[in-house]
């Protein structure tokens, strides 16, 4: 009975719950007017609303503790003046599992329904947390709790567990990385806090990104750091000062996430490398270039920061960045593309040329690797997501469905790739686990191919040829030849 309570949050939508009426006031109200009017309809979330602009902002009673009474400010002033403009909507139709984690990603304890343009209601996080008590999504919340690293290292040690709970109990594979994906980002957030509190306040705005796996929100039990940091240009008598408070950051940040179990990238991709860490004017001289360049290792290097998501810091940067990208990705740049293709071309799934599973050995038994397998899609997603501009989709499944939309997949080649993908994904997950939780051992991507069923096998088969068919339509659309 608890296993289908549990369950019952990837399955359940956001309009088989009951809302919270919508209370509101306009921005000029005086904050005491405000206080009034939560007071009597008995809400601790007071919504602002302007008739011409929609939902502004929202205030509850911490913001009325914490900003008006703590700061001695006068009540008189204009709600405005102390909102939270962090407004985040969904639909009814959305799953309750969405809303939980875009609540978590957003930092938003507050959700706007949005039915086809009217606003419903709202829910509040600890009420949709407090629904699912058994969920692993209320882990989460633990992870924001944590109270130091060797807490946030006890938390990271319990995903596995939670990771086969999920499995074990038929949740989608994309449903799994994305709460991995939370906990990870959680556990981040905290040690980024932790570090800039030591450190002192920033001398310049900034934000933190993750790349690759995590970038695409797809990570595996198996992990390493992908980041990197941009600041904002700052005057050239500062900068010496301003580039030693982030690269002091980034060596934190990075020492204290390898503890709690992100090891140090063996490719350098981190933050703490000075080739990482660099000003937001930098940073587009660095696209610039490898664009330009259209080189193979310019062409790897743009695929990891292409696939990058700020978890941390001013949006605003990372925005301006991925604007400036999608202009140089509008010039005439055939070249770029072609190494790009040609890349996503390099690791071919493991088949024999009669279609048998091709192993090598490691400790004396016949495996495979199954992230070397998977490459193929997620290469081939983004060579297409970024020739078509596709820069809000940030994971694979995200992206094929984007190009679906336009036209460039049918229905049947989105089905075959996506559920491809997920079900090599789920099958890594599970290999994953099973390693550190049942044999104590460092997590890895080799599958025993004797571990797998016979219908495992078949359907690894089936899926291998397909993302050959696949490869070869990239062969043929980006470099015109089959060689």
């Amino acid at each position: 009975m608890e296993d289908k309570l549990t369950d019952r949050i990837y399955t359940a939508r956001i309009g088989d719950i009951t809302f919270k009426k919508i209370v509101s006031c306009g921005p000029k109200t005086p904050i005491f007017e405000a206080a009034i009017k939560m007071a009597e309809q008995k809400t601790s979330c007071l919504f602002i609303k302007d008739e011409l602009q929609g939902y502004l902002g929202f205030v509850t009673d911490i913001t009325l503790r914490d900003e008006v009474i703590a700061k001695q400010l006068s009540a008189s002033l204009p709600i405005e003046t102390v909102m939270d403009k962090n407004i985040v909507s969904i639909t009814p139709d959305a799953y309750v599992y969405e809303a939980i984690l875009m609540m978590f990603s957003k930092k938003s304890r507050y959700l706007l329904i949005n039915d086809h343009g009217n606003y419903v209601g709202f829910l509040s996080r600890n009420r949709l947390l407090s629904e699912q008590a058994e969920s692993p999504l209320v882990f989460i919340q633990s992870v924001k709790s944590a109270v130091n690293t060797n807490d946030l290292k006890l938390k990271w040690q319990k995903v596995p567990h939670i990771v086969a709970q999920l499995l074990n109990r038929g949740v989608h594979a994309k449903i799994v990385n994305e709460v991995v994906t939370t906990i990870a980002d959680t556990i981040s957030f905290k040690i980024i806090e932790e570090v800039i509190a030591k450190l002192g306040p920033p001398p310049a705005k900034f934000v933190f990104m993750v790349l690759g796996s995590e970038g695409r929100k797809e990570l595996s039990l198996k992990t390493d750091q992908d980041n990197a940091i941009i600041y904002e240009d700052t005057p050239e008598d500062k900068r010496a000062a301003v580039r030693t408070y982030f690269l002091d950051l980034a060596t934190q940040v990075s020492d204290k996430l390898n503890h709690v179990g992100f090891v140090y990238c063996d490719g350098d991709y981190m933050a703490t490398n000075p080739n990482w860490t660099h000003s937001l004017s930098h940073w587009k001289y660095n696209y610039k270039n490898w664009i330009e360049e259209a080189l193979p290792e310019a062409a790897v290097k743009f695929a990891a920061f292409f696939d990058c998501r700020a978890i941390y810091g001013d949006l605003s940067i990372m925005e301006s960045l991925r604007s400036f990208v999608d202009e140089e990705l509008q010039k005439p740049i055939e070249k770029f593309y072609v190494y790009l293709a040609k890349n996503a071309l390099l690791y071919e799934p493991p088949l024999t040329y009669f279609r048998n599973i091709r192993t090598q050995k490691i400790h004396k038994k016949e495996v495979f690797d199954i992230k070397t397998a998977m490459t193929p899609i997620v290469d081939l997603a983004r060579v297409y997501a970024l020739q078509n501009r596709i820069f809000q989709k940030e994971n694979t499944g995200e992206r094929l469905k984007a190009l679906k939309e336009l036209g460039i997949f049918t229905e049947q080649q989105f089905n075959e790739l996506s559920q491809s993908y997920y079900y090599l994904m789920g099958l890594r997950l599970k290999h994953q686990a099973n390693l550190i939780i049942n044999h104590q051992s460092v997590p890895n991507n080799f599958i025993e191919i004797d571990t797998l069923s016979k219908i495992e096998k078949v359907t690894l088969v089936e899926i291998f040829k397909i993302i050959l068919n696949f490869q070869s339509g990239i062969r043929m659309k980006f470099t015109n030849t089959l060689g």
